[in-house]
């Protein structure tokens, strides 16, 4: 006989889904930059308790998703430009590095895996699924970055992800950028199929600075 499997759901799985969801739906762009979050509002939408939704929004503070202010309560941050340089100018230096170490390094079977995850973001960029295109972009170069050979930039990248998909999913906002970014995504992989570590590093950095300009013209029709 199989041994008897546990399906019983534990508060950390809990946990984890709530974290999951909320994310997800900061992401989608469901909530305003600038909005408070009302915690009764969730704990229904969600179906979870107080105390679960509270530990929920601590993570995502962590990640700076959202804010929580005392006596004001958990919000989405405001939208600043600074803060979008700063993310930007840190994905250039880790990412071009990123993609330079990789197009040196990455297995064959790694880099299959790369050409499928561009594959699922054409796919997504054809069906102007903003989610799928922030979603499937983040695994793109989460494979870059697993494979550069270097553990601490990929944790270092990894604390950043919540961040640069929150300004992705702006910049991805824009007609025709999706588009845009595939053609640029597709050069990267392309460098780094070829072992050429220069043009993937190039590749890498045109990209970003595309990403960004449209991300600056993204916010600036918001304000």
């Amino acid at each position: 006989m199989p041994p008897e499997l546990n399906l019983r759901i534990s508060p950390r799985t809990v946990q984890q889904e709530t974290v999951g969801k909320l994310r997800l739906a900061i992401l989608s762009g469901l909530f305003e930059p600038g909005s408070r979050l009302i915690e009764s509002q969730l704990c229904a939408q969600l179906g979870v308790s107080r105390p679960s939704l509270r530990e929920a929004l601590r993570s995502l503070e962590a990640e700076r998703l959202i804010e929580i202010v005392p006596n004001r309560g958990p919000s989405i941050p405001a939208l600043s430009w600074s803060e979008a340089t700063a993310i930007y100018e840190v994905r250039e230096l880790l990412e071009v590095e990123a993609a330079g170490r990789c197009a040196t390094r990455i297995p064959t079977e790694q880099l299959h895996e790369l050409e499928k995850s561009l594959a699922a973001f054409e796919e997504a960029a054809s069906s102007n699924d903003s989610l799928a295109q922030v979603m499937t972009a983040a695994d793109f170069y989460s494979i870059i970055l697993a494979n550069c050979g270097n553990p601490i930039l990929e944790e270092v990248h990894r604390g950043l992800v919540a961040r640069i998909s929150f300004f992705r999913g702006r910049s991805m906002s824009l007609e025709g950028r999706a588009q845009s970014s595939l053609s640029e995504m597709r050069e990267i992989y392309e460098s780094i199929a070829a072992g050429d570590e220069k043009a993937a590093r190039k590749a890498s950095k045109r990209h970003l600075l595309k990403a960004k300009a449209a991300a600056k013209m993204s916010m600036n029709s918001e304000s």
